[in-house]
């Protein structure tokens, strides 16, 4: 049973009127291209509170869904999906939608246009504001619009948050891509290049410009049974582990004791596991879905200098210690990778991932990014590298980021989910970020809600390991 939420007088929450209600549900009966659940199939889950579950079709194709509670607090979430079908979605989970229809707030999601690239950042956008005009039509204009994304959707939501003052009063993103499609795509092209050179020298292994899923799926089970044969060799695991290091891979797995700050054979175990649990399949299926969206290959290493690299790396000291113990020349290895650096980028491509993918030139609306410290799909020094870009905008007082000590990517409690929210809602409301998004406040929030615990801690995350800082790459020839 969930133990009664405390009250917050710093956080009040419009409701309103039952006839207010009453009318919009019944215009809604008449607006044929939209469906209120009257059955048991469309209704939402016994108990949560919701009478309404409507949804639409924009001009795109994209189709949109709401969810709304018998009592609204006039409070409608904008959720933004992540990597994945083209289906609409309106809240992180099951269980954080029952969670929040029982506290009183309205939820809405795009699918995206389904006739893209699931890497929907060319349209979600567009299709997320489009949503918006769609369900306030129905319902009426919302006292406070709040938008969510998670993962790939924390990226369309930091563009929310960009864009979407005056539509939006505020943002939360959780386990969010923030350092954009380029960074994303540059840094796993060097980890899949150092496994490429190094475990599999003298052949050829197609690492961009991918000309089918199948492709992509044939590179990633290359690369990983290569990381699978190296790992029986103390030359193979130290050689793993630079390449993880370019990953910016977590020395944390699931299920599994975080390893001692100097556990180098621990924390190369620990990265292992994630490859073995087939990280490499989510890197190339998700660079050739970049790639259909950005119209080629927007990533490069040509110029890259592999020694640098590695020494701004959180994972250095431990690649050097695998070294060493191997009797390996990291150096040689280094200067090989440099040597070796051709791949070049579509200088089209970039520019088209830098129109949609990318985020952190600045906030029209606070914005409150919670991470996991140890995410295998998203690092959580991607938000080192976007914090930096929305300072250097100007807008660092409208941020706040917070995380969570835990391994795996979105992987938060109902609890860190709903605290995070109500934390937003108090900079919303008061114009104030006050205490309210520290570790110490959203910890004793998230406590209080008794849904499932809470980890938040203090951190800094690490620079994030991709050495590309110009903004304009060499042309592919």
């Amino acid at each position: 049973m969930r133990a009664s939420t405390p009250a917050r007088t710093s956080r009040p929450r419009p409701r309103t009127s039952r006839a207010r209600l009453r009318a919009a549900f019944a215009a809604l009966a008449t607006v044929a291209s939209v469906g209120l659940a009257a059955s048991p199939a469309q209704a939402a889950p016994t108990g949560t509170g919701a009478t309404g579950h409507l949804t639409g079709t924009l001009s795109d194709g994209a189709t949109w869904i709401a969810d709304v509670p018998v009592r609204w607090n006039g409070t409608l979430l904008l959720f933004s999906h992540g990597f994945g079908p083209t289906v609409a979605e309106d809240a992180p989970s099951d269980a954080v939608r029952a969670e929040l229809l029982t506290e009183g707030y309205a939820m809405a999601g795009a699918s995206y246009d389904p006739h893209g690239s699931t890497w929907a950042l060319n349209s979600a956008e567009r299709d997320q504001f489009g949503t918006l005009d769609a369900v306030t039509a129905k319902l009426g204009t919302p006292r406070r619009t709040l938008a969510v994304g998670q993962s790939m959707g924390g990226l369309v939501n930091a563009q929310i948050a960009r864009d979407g003052a005056g539509r939006v009063d505020g943002a939360l993103g959780l386990c969010g891509l923030v350092a954009g499609a380029t960074d994303l795509d540059n840094y796993q092209l060097d980890a899949e290049y150092a496994i490429a050179r190094l475990l599999l020298p003298g052949q050829h292994v197609d690492l961009v410009r991918f000309g089918s899923a199948g492709a992509a799926a044939a590179t990633a089970q290359r690369l990983t049974d290569a990381v699978t044969a190296a790992q029986a060799t103390a030359r193979g695991r130290a050689r793993i582990a630079l390449a993880a290091a370019f990953l910016n891979l977590p020395a944390w797995a699931p299920g599994q004791a975080r390893p001692a700050p100097t556990d180098w054979a621990g924390q190369e175990q620990q990265q292992y596991a994630w490859f073995a649990q087939g990280v490499l399949a989510f890197v190339e299926g998700g660079r050739y879905a970049v790639e259909r969206s950005a119209g080629g290959n927007n990533t490069w290493n040509q110029g890259v200098g592999y020694e640098n690299l590695l020494a701004g790396s959180v994972h250095a000291p431990q690649v050097r210690a695998l070294y060493r113990a191997a009797g390996l020349d990291l150096r040689a290895d280094l200067a090989a990778l440099t040597r070796g650096a051709s791949v070049t980028a579509d200088p089209a491509a970039v520019r088209a991932a830098q129109r949609s993918s990318s985020a952190g030139q600045g906030l029209g609306v606070p914005l409150l990014d919670v991470h996991t410290t140890g995410d295998n799909l998203v690092p959580v020094e991607q938000e080192r590298r976007f914090g930096e870009r929305v300072r250097a905008a100007g807008d660092g007082a409208l941020l706040r980021q917070a995380y969570v000590e835990r391994q795996g990517h979105c992987a938060f409690t109902t609890a860190e989910t709903v605290a995070a929210l109500h934390a937003l809602e108090h900079r919303v409301t008061t114009g104030r970020w006050d205490d309210a998004a520290t570790p110490a406040a959203l910890q004793r929030s998230a406590t209080a809600l008794g849904l499932g615990g809470a980890a938040y801690v203090p951190f800094r995350p690490a620079p994030l390991t991709v050495g590309r800082d110009r903004p304009v790459c060499p042309a592919h020839h």
